[in-house]
């Protein structure tokens, strides 16, 4: 039974290439840029507010 061979088991899939990086356009850029401004003004409004409740 405990063959060292290894039939029938599952077989790993071959590992893919590294994707390059693709091109990114000015719109996804902008779009990036956008999301990073938002994240940024929120994080910013809630360390107001955090700072506003400690007076």
């Amino acid at each position: 039974m405990g063959g060292s061979s290894r039939e029938g088991g599952k077989v790993k899939p071959l590992k893919q290439p590294k994707k390059d990086k693709k091109d990114v356009d000015d719109e996804d850029r902008a779009h990036q840029e956008k999301l990073r401004a938002d994240a940024k003004a929120r994080k910013d409004m809630a360390d107001a507010l955090k700072k506003g409740k400690k007076k």
